[in-house]
């Protein structure tokens, strides 16, 4: 059995090692996608509408992006078994923070601070996988990271929806702090310590402030734009324009600064760019159907939070299956024809939730998912390679942190604007249809009559064409939005689509596989 050295000579079992680091990211995962299936119990519990509820996902993945960029410069600055020690800490403490919270401004603190904690978890897991790994296991410990975290991601709506269902949605933070306190002694007993490094921590005050400006203005321009009809409105003008100089100012900065902490300069490798912007793809393709899936299928389908989970769970099925084929696919096939493969399939599996209506079976909307799967795991785990493999070993650890930044940012963005589709079209489409309600329309008078008729029996005339106007109304309404997540899931369908040609421009290295 393979062993790791500790201090005092003490020896413990790799697996024993992994499963210590990859317990709390692979929760941290699970609580992000599980938040998802629960917005609109959330959001009814706090009597918030769907664009304040958005809150509770951007706020830690906003907080989450800036510590995926801060992890390394904080674990040379603490070393890294007290700086796991703290993450875990912190990640716990929010998740205390979201079981009790009363409001929904005390909701959005408890995930920002579970952002703080739960961001350099990743990063960090992976660094503690490939140091820990002998070589000719490494890409035994990717397979165990990408388990970790996109299948608990992708289970998540799944678990979260068996705990809306079955007890409430507090417990989907509540089971994070035994998580944590497990967590935190697994850390403190089997976790490697690396010494701080004194005199090195030349930390980039003005990026760090910048980044963290520009990345809170730009999730209030896109969490407020669509409640304050965008730039009609004039605070959101200038704080969009004060958004676009803070990055401007960050990307110079950045660039000219010698200890600056995102090292830009690294897109200059033609593989690292053309891979981040495909994974960035990935992540938001995937996000966007695991964040107005589950709403479409409660809000629109009438689907409990418990079923709607259980119609992602396929995911995880074909996540696992194409988990343990990658790795020969990849030594029998060129990585990008792979990627390009997964786009067809996310595209694919993303078109066939634009054929929806509300008639159709739990077999329909499961299917796609299982097709999401395979695309996942087909773009994910070549992209990683391609993107940080041509990359010299000791800006390995920069790469990765700037490569998940942009993947987290991505999500963000993503979050907000698939939102703003849905509201905007939902409102176009009802100025569509509203035109069919109309005396004049026999296919309207038809039905009138029905619902009239249905509805009279013990009442007045008067109350049953009420009735059947609000009636006629609600189906309006559910018909607008229908269509409304049709045209967002098409949009995101046709990006997928489009970048299917994108990983031919990147490099592959004789040696791979």
């Amino acid at each position: 059995m393979t062993t790791v050295t500790l201090g005092e000579k003490r020896k413990v079992p790799i697996w024993l090692l992994a499963a210590s680091i990859l317990l709390p990211t692979s929760f941290s995962a699970l609580a992000t996608t599980a938040t998802n299936v629960a917005i609109p119990h959330i959001s009814g519990y706090f009597a918030a509408t769907a664009d304040e509820a958005k809150w509770i996902v951007t706020s830690y993945m906003v907080a989450n992006a800036c510590m995926i960029m801060l992890s390394g410069w904080l674990e040379q600055l603490f070393g890294r078994k007290q700086f796991m020690k703290i993450c875990v800490i912190i990640f716990t403490l929010g998740a205390f923070i979201c079981t009790i919270a009363s409001s929904l401004n005390m909701m959005v603190l408890g995930r920002l601070i579970q952002g703080v904690g739960g961001g350099p978890m990743t990063p960090m897991a992976q660094t503690v996988l490939l140091s820990a790994f002998p070589p000719d296991k490494k890409g035994f410990a990717m397979s165990l990271f990408g388990f970790a975290v996109m299948v608990c991601a992708i289970l998540g709506p799944s678990f979260g929806g068996f705990l809306v269902d079955n007890l409430n949605w507090h417990y989907i933070y509540s089971v994070n702090i035994p998580i944590g306190i497990v967590s935190y002694m697994l850390i403190c007993r089997n976790i490697a310590d690396t010494q701080p490094e004194q005199g090195k921590h030349h930390m980039d005050i003005v990026g760090m402030i910048a980044l963290i400006l520009w990345l809170i203005s730009m999730q209030i321009v896109l969490d407020k734009g669509q409640q304050y009809n965008w730039f009609d409105c004039g605070w959101i003008c200038w704080l969009a324009g004060f958004s676009l100089v803070v990055l401007s100012f960050l990307i110079v900065w950045e660039l000219e600064n010698k200890n600056s902490f995102m090292k830009l300069r690294l897109f200059k490798d033609k593989n690292f760019l053309i891979g981040t912007i495909i994974s960035t793809a990935v992540s938001m393709v995937v996000f966007t159907t695991m964040y107005l899936a589950p709403q479409f299928i409660q809000n629109i389908l009438g689907y409990t939070a418990l079923l709607s989970g259980l119609t992602m769970a396929p995911r995880v099925i074909s996540c696992m299956v194409m988990l343990a084929l990658i790795p020969h696919l990849m030594k029998l096939y060129d990585s990008r024809l792979l990627i390009s493969i997964g786009f067809f399939f996310l595209g694919l599996a993303t078109f066939m939730y634009t054929q929806v209506n509300l008639a159709v079976s739990f077999l329909f909307v499961s299917i796609p998912n299982i097709l999401l799967g395979v695309g996942v795991i087909l773009t994910f785990i070549p992209i990683s390679a391609l993107a940080l493999g041509t990359l010299p070993k000791e800006k390995l650890a920069n790469g990765a942190s700037l490569h998940n930044f942009c993947k987290t940012v991505g999500v963000a963005i993503v979050v907000s604007m698939s939102s703003t589709l849905v509201a905007r079209h939902s409102q176009m489409h009802q100025n569509y249809l509203v035109e069919n309600l109309s005396n004049f329309n026999l296919v309207f008078q038809s039905k009138m009559a029905g619902w009239t008729h249905t509805f009279i029996n013990g009442a007045s005339s008067t109350f049953a064409i009420n009735k059947s106007n609000a009636y006629a109304y609600k189906q309006l309404i559910v018909q607008s939005n229908l269509f409304a997540y049709v045209d967002t899931f098409a949009i995101v369908a046709a990006l997928a689509f489009i970048l299917i040609p994108i990983a031919f421009f990147m490099k592959v290295k004789n040696t791979e596989g």
